[in-house]
């Protein structure tokens, strides 16, 4: 800007030196009209010079009125930007108009299609990292105080009805049972785990007898003495039995385990005595220092195997997210369906939020205005306009002087009249 002011001010000292070199010659008519030509370019100079600055500060700093424009009205200006800005260029229409023109699913699609596996595992590595050792066990441990306080003042009874509810809903508890079962029957082809059971049984049978009338007890002593009560088939019974569960979708246990969860469901809802029962043993682990311990300590173990796993160049961390991060994205560029579904659901929630918050548009836009300033304002106006501001002092000066030039030539002719 230094430069185009510079220009300015020579055009403007080229008018005046027009003027003191034609005014020896200013009986003539070719020196009165170069002289008038000067002068006039003066005046319209130092006139645009008065009407660019007094946008900005004070001429001269002299205390003339309606000068220093943008200083002494900051407070009205912002408010105006913001008014203008936010109800009249950025309006609902406009906004969902330049909202449905963007193609955000398909910007998606070509940013995943640059994707690879190495950038997922490379940003996920270091958003982990990042993540693990930003955040301090301390604030583990503070933030699982405020989510024990939270969990203290909501009742439990009913979130835990509705989540059993939904868990009906979604299928999830046949398949935990599936998964139990099949665990249970895992387990127990163990040789170690077999012993237990049969020892289990045997301490159960004695523990049966002891409380049997003496006839029973002597038949179910005689039928152990026989090999009638075979442990191990009773165990082998039980893995089958456990295999048949996890394996039988249309098994009686687990329509039974259904009818019982959904008895446990409506007693959490419509028995008082249930939730108090559920609200009692909630506030006792909670306020249990143990539970605030145990929460500290997984904390701790969590965050140091996580850093553990981290360090090693095979993290299954990063593995398991890469996986399903790189799954997101080849689904994301293969189905368009999908693709469709996301830019639809993206815009919907984004033309929610522009009806929601639109109102505020405008006391953003204004108070960002208001932050600047009144010399910060001045100074951006200054960067971004000062260029075009000198070139109007050029042009003042060489438009003043050229009419000038043209009333000194009507004014020849009519004299020559």
């Amino acid at each position: 800007m230094r430069t185009k002011r510079r220009l300015a001010l020579t055009v403007l000292l080229g008018a005046a030196a027009l003027a003191v070199a034609a005014f020896p010659f200013r009986a003539t008519w070719w020196g009165g009209w170069i002289l008038a030509v000067a002068e006039a370019g003066i005046v319209g100079g130092l006139a645009d010079w008065f009407a660019v600055t007094a946008i900005f500060r004070r001429p001269l700093g002299l205390p003339i009125p309606h000068t220093a424009l943008i200083p002494s009205n900051w407070e009205l200006l912002a408010s105006r930007v913001g008014t203008m800005v936010g109800d009249r260029v950025l309006t609902r229409e406009y906004l969902a108009h330049e909202l449905a023109r963007v193609d955000l699913s398909g910007l998606a699609a070509r940013g995943a299609e640059r994707l690879s596996r190495a950038d997922l595992e490379s940003a996920t590595r270091a958003v982990l990292g990042w993540a693990v050792r930003a955040v301090p066990v301390e604030s583990t441990g503070e933030a699982a105080g405020r989510v024990q306080r939270l969990l203290l003042t909501q009742p439990l009874a009913p979130a835990l009805a509705r989540g059993l509810e939904l868990a009906r809903q979604r299928g999830w508890d046949q398949r935990a049972i599936t998964a139990a079962a099949r665990s249970a029957a895992e387990a127990i082809e163990r040789p170690a785990l077999r012993r237990s059971l049969e020892e289990l049984l045997d301490d159960v049978l004695t523990r049966y007898r002891e409380r049997m009338p003496l006839y029973p007890r002597l038949f179910l002593g005689f039928a152990d003495v026989l090999g009638l009560i075979d442990r191990e088939k009773i165990v082998s019974a039980l893995r089958a039995g456990l295999q048949d569960v996890a394996t039988d979708a249309q098994h009686p246990l687990r329509a039974r385990a259904g009818e019982a969860l959904d008895d446990l469901v409506a007693r959490l809802r419509h028995d008082p005595a249930t939730a108090e029962r559920v609200e009692t043993l909630k506030a006792d682990l909670l306020g249990s220092e143990v539970v605030a311990r145990l929460a500290e300590d997984a904390a701790r173990a969590l965050r140091r195997a996580l850093l553990e796993d981290l360090e090693r160049p095979d993290s299954e961390a990063v593995g398991w997210l890469v996986d399903r991060l790189d799954r997101w994205r080849r689904t994301l560029i293969a189905d368009v369906a999908l693709r469709r579904d996301l830019d639809r659901w993206i815009k919907a929630r984004a033309q929610e939020l522009v009806d929601r918050h639109h109102g505020r548009i405008a006391r953003f836009i204004e108070k960002g205005v208001h932050a600047l300033g009144p010399e910060g304002a001045v100074r951006l106006i200054e960067e971004h306009a000062g260029d075009d501001l000198q070139y109007i002092r050029v042009n003042g000066t060489v438009v003043g002087g050229l009419a000038g030039g043209l009333l000194y030539a009507l004014h020849l002719a009519l004299r020559l009249l």
